[in-house]
């Protein structure tokens, strides 16, 4: 990260300033002219207002042109200009001066805005924090002043200074400045809280992970806005058209005056109309109507918790025909849970819940977690266990009572020389709904069957079907667990294609055949283990990446919350945006086709190709901002 605080420049009032001069000196011009007073006054005040209107755009032309040798929009219009007043007719020279200068500035207005709306979430976090030290005495420092390792306190009410871990206290942290999840979560002594969320009502001692240049609130912001700055292939391709177009249209226009003049005589009347058919055949309305739009998309989805790292990404997203996903941790929570307690007729379930934990609780496997929660979750009696032991890849023993106790897979059990009996077609029916199977046995029979799954998100069936209702053509899910889990997995949630048993690499193959069959291909993981699908996709999205500084680093869109609905409210704001960038388009192209022509026959003349050229553009710019609302 260069610095804390990102460009935050204001934004330059001075050509609106310029602008608004120009057009109270074109109005003060009208009526003097109006008045009787003699020609050369009005002409005079229309002079001053030409120069004051076009000070900032005939200066920029001028500096293409040199600089950059490139002949570009300013330049189409400040020769208008120069043309219109050369003619005598300084009140049009006036008038495109004032309109064409008022256009731009308002556009350059309406881009910083927005980016300004994300630079403000800076704000957020306090300038001065409440730093503790070991003795207990509280010391207020500015937040540059916060190091790694800090405690600091949060009061209720306040805003989190920098990313850290809950040391003390508990309350509700409201994170949608972050994630764009608008419900508070909780949060105790071990979780993760970040710069910029707002502290319900607990008081909360925190130790700092980040400073104030690289905390997850910094990150966003300038993650946010350097892809801003990053092109789609649509901007670029406009940027180029430009290059070609400005030029050609000046030549067009050199050539409309001169054959013009030559065949008719009458010099006057052909630059008048060539100036008018630069100012009709000017590209603004074309070339600001993506990149408008882009920036406006870009922050408005960073606002829901949402990072497009560049228009690029965007237009991917707006085109995407497939979605592939991970299971683990995507579709599902991540977490093995108990879903399942049968035990043979006459047993109690929580008894054997309860002696189930009595042994595993001192293992460190994910499937002994699972059960020791379930027994804590559910309140039930845990007796005392003693000599516990592990068998690596297996199970584990422990007595419990006085009785020898054994825990483990339907594999081990059996070879510690228990017959499965009965118990071996449950097993066989748990296994087939996706279930892994865990049997507690003593030294004489079978105790019980515990099924333990990482169990699906009660947002991934309704996710799934919002995908398909966006014109997602097909669901895949890529996974490296057995094909009966992930078709079991795959049946609750409505996959339409699965990939089971799939290594990293072999991940990636499977999304490379994707995009050989659909082009626009997405690939949705955590960022990390996905490596190599995510990079394949057409686009990479990680999820659920707040707290991962390698996810949010090396994805193509960042889902900050761990919610699928973000999904599809990225792939829906892509979609508006394109939609938004082709009337955009078409609303240019059009205004194009009706102003040239009728500006070349005469039909048109330079006062009113200005005010339709500029209307235009300030339309475009509305229509586009439109996507930084809803």
């Amino acid at each position: 990260m260069r610095s804390r605080w990102p460009d935050k420049r204001m934004w330059d009032a001075a050509p609106v300033r310029w602008s608004i001069s120009a057009g109270a000196l074109l109005a003060v011009g009208f009526v003097v002219g109006r008045t009787g007073a003699p020609a050369a006054i009005p002409t005079g005040i229309y002079v001053l207002a030409t120069v004051v209107g076009a000070r900032f755009f005939a200066a920029e032309a001028v500096e293409e042109l040199i600089e950059e040798r490139e002949i570009g929009i300013e330049l189409l219009m400040a020769v208008a200009t120069v043309v219109a007043g050369l003619l005598g007719e300084w009140g049009e020279a006036a008038s495109l001066a004032f309109l064409y200068s008022i256009s731009e500035a308002l556009e350059e207005f309406t881009e910083d805005r927005t980016r300004a709306a994300i630079r403000k979430l800076l704000d957020l976090a306090p300038r001065r924090v409440t730093r503790l030290h070991d003795d207990g005495r509280e010391e207020e420092v500015e937040l540059d002043d916060l190091v790694v390792g800090d405690r600091f306190l949060v009061r209720p009410g306040q805003n989190v200074a920098t990313d850290g871990v809950v040391a003390e206290g508990r309350t509700a942290i409201d994170e949608s400045a972050v994630t764009g999840e608008s419900l508070p979560v909780e949060k105790g002594p071990g979780d993760r809280v970040f710069a910029g969320t707002s502290n319900a009502h607990g008081a909360l001692v925190v130790q700092a992970t980040a400073t104030a240049a690289d905390n997850t609130l910094a990150k966003v912001v300038e993650l946010v806005s350097d892809a801003q700055e990053r092109t789609g292939r649509g901007e670029q391709f406009m940027h180029r058209f430009a290059r070609i177009y400005s030029p050609a249209v000046l030549g067009a226009g050199v050539l409309i005056a001169v054959l013009g003049g030559l065949i008719s005589g009458d010099w006057n009347v052909w630059l008048l109309r060539s100036a008018t058919v630069l100012v009709a055949a000017a590209p603004c309305a074309l070339v600001i109507s993506i990149p408008v739009t882009y920036v406006a998309a870009i922050g408005n989805a960073s606002r829901k918790g949402v990072l497009i790292k560049g228009g690029i990404y965007l237009e991917e997203l707006g085109r995407l025909r497939v979605v592939a996903m991970d299971k683990t941790g995507t579709l599902t929570r991540g977490q093995p849970q108990l879903v399942e307690v049968r035990t043979p007729e006459g047993r109690d379930d929580d008894v054997v819940l309860g002696i189930a934990s009595a042994v595993e609780r001192l293992s460190e496997h994910p499937l002994a977690r699972a059960v020791v929660t379930a027994a804590a979750e559910r309140g039930v009696r845990v007796p005392a266990a003693e000599g516990f032991e592990a068998t690596t890849g297996g199970g584990a023993h422990a007595t419990v009572d006085g009785v020898r106790h054994v825990i483990g897979s339907p594999g081990f059990v059996e070879d510690q020389g228990h017959d499965l009996g009965t118990v071996r077609v449950e097993v066989e029916m748990l296994q087939e709904e996706g279930s892994t199977v865990v049997l507690l046995a003593d030294d004489r029979a079978v105790l019980g069957v515990l099924a333990i799954a990482d169990t699906v998100r009660e947002q991934s069936v309704r996710a799934i079907s919002d995908l398909h209702d966006l014109g997602i053509e097909h669901v895949v899910m890529l996974t490296g667990d057995n094909p009966r889990t992930a078709k079991s997995i795959a049946d609750q949630v409505g996959i339409d294609e699965v990939g089971a048993g799939l290594s990293p690499q072999d991940k990636a193959a499977h999304v490379q055949r994707l995009n050989d069959r659909f082009r626009h291909v997405a690939m949705v993981g955590d960022g990390v283990n996905d490596a190599p699908p995510l990079a394949t996709a057409s686009v990479g999205i990680a999820m659920g990446t707040a707290a991962s500084d390698i996810a949010v680093e090396t994805a193509d869109v960042a889902l900050m919350a761990d919610d699928l609905h973000k999904l599809t409210e990225a792939i829906r704001i892509g979609r508006r945006t394109r939609q938004v960038v082709r009337q955009n388009l078409v609303l240019s192209f059009v205004i194009l086709a009706v102003l040239v022509p009728g500006a070349l026959v005469g039909l048109i003349g330079l006062p009113l190709a200005v005010l339709a050229h500029e209307l235009s553009e300030l339309v475009v710019i509305a229509n586009g901002t439109r996507m930084a609302r809803g």
